[in-house]
C-alpha cells in the first residue's frame, strides 16, 4: 500500500514538471519571447501583433536589411543635429553683443575738425581712440557727438557706417574703425573631462569643435571611453570621441552660446544564459560588433545553447523600425524597446553579427535548447524517484525490524 502512494507522488510530481515554467531557467525562452512580441518583423514580413503582458517590445529578426538600417540609427551625429548654418556648413558670423568690450576710433581727413585740433600738425595721425567702453545691457554703446548706437546683434561694419553717417555733419570726411577688444557674447563653455574647463571665445576664422576642446587642454580620459555633448539652443546630440575624431564631417563649427560638455563614460553590456561567461564587459574597442561581443563573453555553451535563439535586448529610436516599414503607431514613446534575434543555426547570420553594431547598456541573452530544459526535467524526475525508492526501502527495513523484535 506504501508503495502504491509512493508511485502516486511521483507521478503527480512528474505531471507537474511537465509544465515548462516550473523548470530552473536562467532566462525567458523562445516562445515566451516571440509570444509576447507587439510586433514580430521577419526577414520578410511583419505580423504578430498584440499586446505584450509588459513591456510592449518588437522582436526583431537580424537580416541584411536590419543592418543596413541598425548601422545608421546606432551613429549619433552632430552634423545631423547641427546641420546647416553654423553646425555642418561654414563658420558662424559673430555680430556685436552685449557684454563685449570695444575700441571705437574716429580718423578725420585734416586736423582742424572735431576731433582733431588745428594744432596736431605734430601728431602721428589725425584720428582719436575713445576709451574701451563695454556693450550695455540695452546693447548700445555712446559714441562723442553721435550719441547712443545700438551695437548688439549687428556686425562691426554695420555699426562702423551707421557712426560715420551720424557725424558727417560735423566732422570732416570722418572714417571710423571699431575693434573688438573681448568679445564676452561669442563664447563656448567646454566643461567635464578635459584639462581646463574654461569659456572659450570665439574668432572670425572659425572653430570647430574640436579646436575648442584642444584649448580647453584637451582630453584627460581615454578617447575610447569618452563622449562629447553639444548642447545649442535647447537640442543636445552626443557623441563618441573617438568617432568624432575619425570622422571629419561630424568635427563641425561651434557657435557662440553653445556648450561643450566631455565625459566619460564606462561602456558595457552584459550577457546572460547559455554563454560561456555572465556577467558585464567592458567594449575596449570603440566599433565593437555583435559576434565580437559573443566572443568575449566565452561564445556560446555547446551543450546547453539554442544557436538560433540568440537575443539582444535594446531600446531604439522609432524611426529606425519606421525604416524598416513597420507601424508603429501603437507606440507613444519616441523610443520602442526591441529584441533582436540572431539564427545562429544560419551560416549566413555568421556574417550579419560581425556587422551587426553594440552599443552601450546592450544586453545578450542566450536561450537555453529545448533538449536542455528535457534534461532538467529528466534530471528532476530521476531525483524524485531516488527519493521515493529511498523511502520505500526505509519502509521495508523498518517493517523487517519491528518482526524481528
Amino acid at each position: 500500500m506504501n508503495l502504491f502512494r509512493l508511485t502516486l507522488v511521483v507521478l503527480s510530481a512528474a505531471t507537474a514538471l511537465t509544465s515548462c515554467t516550473s523548470l530552473p531557467a536562467s532566462g525567458p525562452d523562445s516562445r515566451a519571447v516571440e509570444a509576447q512580441a507587439a510586433i514580430k518583423v521577419s526577414d520578410t514580413r511583419s505580423s504578430g501583433r498584440r499586446m505584450a503582458p509588459g513591456v510592449d517590445y518588437a522582436l526583431v529578426d537580424l537580416s541584411a536589411a536590419v543592418i543596413a538600417n541598425v548601422a545608421q540609427a546606432t551613429t549619433p551625429s552632430l552634423q545631423g543635429s547641427f546641420g546647416g548654418r553654423g553646425g555642418g556648413g561654414g563658420s558662424p558670423s559673430l555680430p556685436l553683443g552685449i557684454g563685449d568690450v570695444v575700441s571705437v576710433t574716429i580718423f578725420e581727413s585734416q586736423s582742424g575738425g572735431l576731433f582733431i585740433p588745428a594744432d596736431a600738425g605734430s601728431r602721428a595721425g589725425n584720428f582719436v581712440t575713445i576709451p574701451n567702453q563695454t556693450v550695455d545691457r540695452n546693447g548700445t554703446i555712446t559714441v562723442p557727438y553721435a550719441g547712443r548706437v545700438r551695437a548688439s546683434g549687428r556686425s562691426v561694419d554695420e555699426v562702423q557706417q551707421q557712426i560715420q553717417e551720424l557725424l558727417s555733419n560735423r566732422a570732416i570726411e570722418p572714417q571710423v574703425v571699431i575693434t573688438k577688444v573681448s568679445s564676452r557674447s561669442a563664447q563656448v563653455a567646454v566643461l567635464g573631462d578635459v584639462n581646463l574647463p574654461n569659456k572659450i571665445e570665439l574668432t572670425e576664422a572659425g572653430d570647430r569643435v574640436l579646436d575648442v576642446i584642444s584649448q580647453a587642454g584637451g582630453l584627460k580620459t581615454p578617447g575610447i571611453e569618452t563622449y562629447v555633448t553639444m548642447q545649442r539652443r535647447g537640442r543636445t546630440a552626443t557623441v563618441l570621441y573617438d568617432h568624432l575624431i575619425n570622422t571629419p564631417s561630424e568635427n563641425i563649427f561651434v557657435s557662440p552660446g553653445d556648450t561643450i560638455i566631455v565625459n566619460r563614460e564606462r561602456r558595457t553590456y552584459l550577457a546572460f544564459g547559455a554563454s560561456g561567461e555572465n556577467g558585464r564587459f567592458d567594449f575596449e574597442d570603440s566599433n565593437l560588433t555583435l559576434g565580437e561581443a559573443l566572443g568575449k563573453a566565452g561564445g556560446l555553451l555547446d551543450g546547453r545553447a539554442d544557436p538560433a535563439q540568440v537575443l539582444l535586448y535594446r531600446v531604439v529610436n522609432r524611426e529606425f523600425l519606421r525604416g524598416l516599414n513597420v507601424d508603429v503607431s501603437r507606440y507613444k514613446s519616441e523610443t520602442i524597446p526591441v529584441i533582436f534575434r540572431a539564427n545562429l543555426r544560419d551560416p549566413s547570420t555568421m556574417f550579419l553579427v560581425q556587422k551587426f553594431p553594440m552599443q552601450d547598456k546592450d544586453i545578450i541573452f542566450v536561450t537555453n535548447s529545448k533538449s536542455t530544459e528535457v534534461l532538467k526535467f529528466l534530471d528532476i524526475l530521476n531525483s524524485v524517484t531516488s527519493s521515493a525508492s529511498g523511502v520505500s526501502s526505509d519502509v521495508i527495513s523498518t517493517r523487517d525490524s519491528v518482526k524481528d523484535l
